[in-house]
């Protein structure tokens, strides 16, 4: 061992300990200002910012996978050589917070209307600052090479201006206004939910049919909401219905109320489905509204804001949605209206997301974004190829979404977030106010209480993160930023709304490329739930095997737009290769492998040395492309087979021989070769398993770091295709020997005498002493006497191989687990035979079923022959 190399094992443990390890590397990472971007750089820009978490998030493992796959994208173009920003922060999660705060204010007593808004507001802020970006702690623990000086949040006061300078803008441009719409609207929080916050479930619920007016004139209509009748204010059924042509027109009387309501027709109605009759709610279903918009109907809301009934005159006022449902049930049971009951009756209903309860469609005053001109531009960006969706067959459902958009509401009833700039005067005027403008002042003058919903602040986030609305350098250099790497659940909710307001304010589409990626799903393809039983805590993985076997996990899994299954034995697998490849490079630094030293000319490498460098080259190049492609499982895979088996399993071995029994020129080569190619390695791996591939290369190299260590480049002038398939020869010469020794029942370290002849041998002569290294064979001593022999067909023709066994091995036991091996062989035969040559069996099969069943038949016949031929081979008992 050389001096160097002995140093060298003394800078590294016996075994990889991530505990040990992982937060000390972490911290000389930021304490060095590696992820710490400069704008007044001349090197081209790369810029991710992270999709926000919410400021009362934890690390769950789609945040691990998400933000493992930037982290990737970025510490490799880092090593490209770019001016690299991935830049963090979180959102201010308006309905997260509020669900939150006030469930815990119900618990000392009090509410937020008790304690009055800005009461409520501070002590929001202070929960913030005890409590919040538990995630981003977490973020560190996962290895994100983040820049820590531009953390943001929603609500500082930079990105506050920008929020309201863009309010103003849209105001202005006639693309906000205010008008009563149908929302989502939570009853616990009073205020309207996007439809990011609501959840679709299944519920048991109930279907009564229900008959409104008498005789000739009566029509039975369903629902799932009896509650909902007392606003009706139709009854529609299918123009074309000749059950109910003549009715089309006439009124009926609303029982309850005294109302009559009219009975009309629309195209909407599926004559097909119960009745074929609908009662119509304007103000508390939306397709209900849409066809109350049609008929200009009027539309009464008929619960307030705690979702009570209110308004209807009737008895049932001041009653809960759900007490009333039953209480209008029953009156109408009372007067023999009730015509059918279904129950249960399975159907889907909308869940807040943060209160579990079910959302109210309501008819409501709120504020809107017009998205037309600006869901047009989004489109644009993408159709036109400023913009690139990866992969591209997720371009339609960013369509889909993009070229159906509804106008957005944005504003929420809640007090923690961006309060809705716009004030009212005593005599009806409105005014909106931009951040350099002074707000109305005198008797009268109120500022709308609403703030805009959260999705609002993180349509902005990739360029207000970077100074805008000011010309300030950050913007400058890294804006548009290069890739937005989410989800394909968040596109309509985020990405789009980026994408309108990146094109509208700025005038450049916010990222050239949107990179879409699945779901995290359990190793059987399910959804992960805390009520399925099956979520994981990525912190519990990273404790048990450490933060690469996780990262390297996700990566594996990661192809593009697709979901992710993930089990533990899979991360426990990943462990073993992290732990192999420790193994692996301390090996060679312990046989002196030299990172620093210049490679020789390929003339003076052996065929093994042409071999690796030129496989490595290939692999250079393939990881390369499959990272510009955001191919991060191919890019992994590869990785992954290239080390364990190519490097660690072969060369490492050839290069023994080479060390232990070549001259110095040979050894010296050798460890050069090791040296680059574990430099190499480490390099490559980097990106997704940032920890053990530091400590491992800066002990290899003696260098400052890999976090800006240069990306390798493909050199192919080693390639040596004559090398190549003497390799490959060795490879299969190798393999079939082992074989051959483990039906001969050897154990792996004995040896055993043999000779090696025949033409394929002559082609790979200068390969003799690695093959007999590998596969424990002695040279033949004078007397030698063969008592077994096999021949392996390679690419120059046959290797025969003659060994003697005598003495070793008991020939009786060998012979006993030869006749088993040869009776469950025969018995594989025969079942094989029978199904084939079962006609009705043949006709009804699919091909690929029968094609198995043939491969079958031919593995028991190679079986039968292989162990036959070794029983006779066998001297006798």
């Amino acid at each position: 061992m050389t001096e160097n190399a002995q140093q060298q094992q003394t800078d590294l443990p016996g075994a990889w300990n991530p505990a040990d390890e992982e937060a000390s590397l972490y911290q000389r990472w930021v304490d060095a200002g590696y992820f710490t971007a400069d704008p007044t750089s001349d090197k081209p820009p790369f810029t991710v910012v992270i999709p926000p978490p919410n400021v009362t998030g934890s690390l769950h493992i789609g945040h691990a996978f998400e933000h493992t796959l930037i982290d990737a994208i970025t510490r490799y173009h880092r090593m490209l050589g770019d001016e690299t920003l991935y830049l963090p922060g979180m959102d201010h999660a308006s309905i997260a917070v509020h669900a939150l705060v006030e469930k815990q204010l119900r618990a000392e007593g009090t509410s937020r209307r008790e304690l009055g808004r800005e009461a409520f507001v501070e002590r929001v802020w202070q929960w913030k600052q005890e409590h919040g970006g538990r995630i981003l702690a977490q973020m560190k623990r996962l290895g994100e090479g983040v820049d820590w000086t531009r953390e943001r949040f929603t609500m500082d006061d930079g990105l506050s201006k920008a929020v309201n300078t863009i309010f103003k803008k849209l105001f202005d441009d006639g693309l906000i206004y205010r008008a009563e719409r149908l929302v989502n609207w939570s009853p616990e929080l009073r205020s309207v939910l996007s439809d990011a916050e609501v959840k679709h479930e299944e519920v048991e619920g109930e279907l009564v049919s229900m008959r409104y007016g008498d005789g000739e004139n009566a029509i039975v209509v369903a629902t799932t909401r009896m509650e909902t009748m007392l606003g009706d204010t139709a009854v529609a059924v299918h123009p074309d219905d000749e059950r109910y042509t003549h009715l089309i027109g006439t009124e009926v009387e609303l029982p309850l109320t005294g109302r009559r309501i009219p009975i009309v027709a629309d195209k909407h109605v599926d004559p097909e489905f119960g009745t074929g009759a609908v009662k119509v709610t304007p103000a508390h279903d939306p397709n209900d509204f849409e066809i109350g918009q049609r008929h200009d109907l009027p539309m009464i809301t008929i619960m307030d804001e705690q979702g009570r009934i209110d308004g209807t005159g009737t008895e049932f006022d001041g009653m809960d949605r759900f007490e009333a449902r039953v209480a209008v049930r029953e009156k109408l049971r009372e007067q023999g209206r009730i015509v059918a009951e279904k129950r249960p009756y399975l159907h889907s209903v909308g869940h807040s997301e943060r209160s579990k309860e079910p959302i109210e469609p309501r008819l409501s005053l709120q504020w809107f974004v017009k998205v037309g001109p600006l869901a047009k531009a989004a489109g644009d960006a993408v159709r036109d190829g400023r913009v690139n969706v990866h992969p591209p067959e997720m371009e339609k459902r960013y369509f889909d979404w993009v070229d159906n958009l509804h106008d957005w509401c944005i504003s929420r009833q809640l007090w923690w977030g961006h309060r809705i700039p716009v004030w009212y005067g005593p005599n009806d005027e409105v005014v909106c106010v931009g951040p350099d403008e002074e707000p109305p002042s005198g008797e009268g003058w109120t500022q709308d209480p609403d703030v805009l919903d959260t999705w609002f602040s993180s349509g902005l986030w990739p360029f207000s993160t970077l100074g805008w609305p000011e010309k300030t350098p950050d913007l400058n250099k890294f804006y548009p930023t290069s890739v937005l790497v989410t989800g394909y659940d968040i596109l309509f909710f985020w990405v789009v709304r980026m994408m309108m307001f990146g094109l509208y304010a700025t005038g450049e589409a916010p990222f050239k490329t949107i990179a879409l990626h699945g779901m995290v799903r359990d190793q059987f393809g399910k959804k992960m739930s805390k009520t399925a039983g099956n979520g994981v805590d990525p912190i519990e993985w990273m404790d048990r095997y450490g933060t690469d076997a996780l990262r390297f996990t996700l990566t594996r899994g990661a192809n593009p737009g697709t979901d992710v299954p993930i089990g533990e034995e899979w991360v426990a697998g990943s462990r073993n290769f992290t732990t192999k490849l420790w193994n692996a490079t301390k090996f060679a630094m312990m046989n002196g492998a030299d990172a620093n030293a210049p490679l020789p000319a390929a003339a003076e490498l052996t065929e093994a040395d042409r071999w690796i460098l030129g496989r490595l080259g290939t692999v250079v190049d393939d990881v390369t492309g499959y990272l510009a492609d955001y191919q991060f499982a191919k890019a992994t895979d590869t990785l992954y087979q290239f080390t364990w088996t190519e490097l660690c399993d072969w060369y490492l071995e050839l290069s023994k021989v080479q060390v232990f029994q070549g001259d110095e020129a040979r050894v010296t080569a050798t460890r050069a070769v090791l040296g680059h190619v574990f430099d190499t390695v480490l390099k490559l791996l980097h990106p997704f398993i940032p920890f053990i591939t530091e400590k491992l290369w800066t002990a290899l190299t003696g260098r400052e770091s890999l976090v800006i260590a240069p990306w390798p480049v493909a050199d192919v002038s080693y390639a040596d295709p004559v090398a190549d398939k003497r390799i490959a020869d060795v490879q299969k010469l190798v393999t079939e020997v082992r074989r051959f020794r483990a039906d001969q029942g050897l154990k792996p370290s004995q040896k055993v005498a043999a000779r090696l002849s025949g033409d394929g041998f002559a082609e790979i002569t200068g390969h003799d002493e690695p093959i007999r290294s590998l596969v424990r064979l002695t040279q033949p001593e004078e007397g030698f006497a063969p008592s077994a022999s096999i021949e392996v067909g390679l690419s120059a023709g046959v290797v025969t191989v003659e060994l003697d066994l005598s003495g070793t091995i008991d020939v009786a036991a060998e012979r006993k687990r030869l006749q088993k091996d040869l009776g469950a062989a025969e018995k594989e035969l025969a079942q094989a035979e029978a199904k084939l040559g079962n006609q009705a069996f043949i006709d009804k099969a699919p091909e690929p079923v029968i094609g198995k069943i043939r491969a079958r038949k031919e593995t028991a016949v190679a079986d039968i022959e292989r162990i036959n031929a070794r029983l006779a081979t066998l001297p006798a008992s």
